[in-house]
């Protein structure tokens, strides 16, 4: 999984480019961005643009970083697409989520 950083006032963004996050590609993702988030102190902030399909086993990926990342680095979202809005809202994790329109809007 192809992911790019960047740091703005303490907080760490993590952009998915790639367009799906899949079975194929779940644990990948997973590793990627965790690997990602190593150093960061505060909250993450997983850009998710460029993301047009995400299937059980990415959001599985979703949920374990969740917890992976633990209550010092909350895991928020950005930038969700419609297919990716519709996964979250219909497996209620729209309310688990801390979901932001834009990454920009979020740091």
């Amino acid at each position: 999984m192809n992911l790019a950083t960047t740091d703005r006032n303490g907080t760490r963004i993590v952009t998915a480019l790639e367009s799906r996050i899949d079975a194929a590609g779940a644990i990948a993702f997973k590793d990627g961005v965790l690997s990602a988030c190593d150093g960061a102190a505060g909250r993450v902030v997983l850009d998710l643009a460029r993301v047009d399909f995400l299937d059980s086993s990415g959001l599985g990926a979703l949920v374990a970083l969740r917890q992976l990342l633990g209550a010092g680095r909350p895991l928020e979202l950005a930038g969700l697409t419609p297919p990716v809005a519709r996964v979250l809202r219909l497996t209620r994790m729209d309310t688990v989520f801390v979901i932001h329109p834009q990454a920009a809007d979020a740091a």
